[in-house]
């Protein structure tokens, strides 16, 4: 069986993080690929990707004509890498909020599970250089999605994650809906509410200090709109519709 590895990152005006992160990701001791999703950024990032490509073949470069949303990124990069094989497949911010040297920790954690998400919450809270109204907001979105769900997750809501192919597999990528940061946690329930095996390791998420945020209040509506469909679609049970589903908290080595 195959056990190649591919980051997805998504960019949308990541010229000044790139070459860094690039770096970052390729110098882990797994020997990751890397797949920059780039939505036709305006400040030459997809251009920049391109030059790095050429001269690295562990990255991969997937354009896309405008800026269509996170999960429509995603959804294309999971199609992309599950074309070509990969084993492990992994979301990762472009903006160096999630370290590349949570890398092995997840792969680790992975030998044993379906999905492993990075939390910010887990045991703790370990964001850095965010104001208080923007954690109280996440951590306020993450109650709110436990409420309503049911999934015991400490970060539903976080973006670092890393699937098996078998897990991409077993969904219908083509059915998802949501778009904004409420991709993550739409793609979290699909797994788990099919009693698939979700365990958590901790991570430490600092802020961006280039760039700016994609955060907006039609993404915010969204979220609160998604869960409820999502409790409709898991016919109101705030429980996984097969046994199996279990949480489990995973220590950084």
């Amino acid at each position: 069986m195959s056990q190649k590895t591919l980051v997805i990152v998504p960019t949308y005006n990541e010229r000044d993080n790139l070459p860094a992160l690039v770096k970052r990701i390729m110098a882990q001791p797994a020997g990751v690929e890397m797949l920059v999703v780039d939505d036709n950024s305006p400040d030459g990032t997809g251009k920049l990707a391109d030059e790095i490509a050429s001269k690295n073949p562990m990255v991969n470069v997937l354009h896309r004509a405008e800026k269509n949303g996170l999960g429509r990124a995603y959804l294309a990069g999971f199609q992309w890498a599950l074309a070509r094989g990969y084993e492990f497949i992994f979301e990762m911010d472009g903006d160096f909020s999630h370290n590349p040297d949570d890398i092995p920790a997840f792969l680790e954690a992975a030998q044993g599970a379906d999905l492993v998400l990075g939390s910010r919450y887990n045991n703790g809270i370990r964001v850095i250089n965010w104001p208080l109204k923007r954690l109280m907001l996440s951590m306020g979105a993450g109650k709110y999605v436990r409420f309503v769900t049911g999934m015991p997750f400490s970060d539903p809501t976080g973006g670092y994650k890393c699937f098996r192919r078998k897990t991409l597999l077993s969904l219908d990528l083509e059915g998802v809906r949501s778009n904004g940061y409420s991709f993550q946690i739409e793609m979290t329930h699909k797994v788990w509410r099919q009693g698939m095996n979700v365990v958590e390791v901790p991570i430490i998420f600092t802020d961006r200090f280039q760039g700016s945020s994609k955060m907006s209040r039609k993404i915010v509506r969204e979220a609160f709109v998604m869960v409820w469909r999502l409790l409709l679609q898991n016919k109101l049970r705030r429980s996984p519709q097969q046994a199996g589903s279990g949480r489990t908290a995973v220590s950084k080595a």
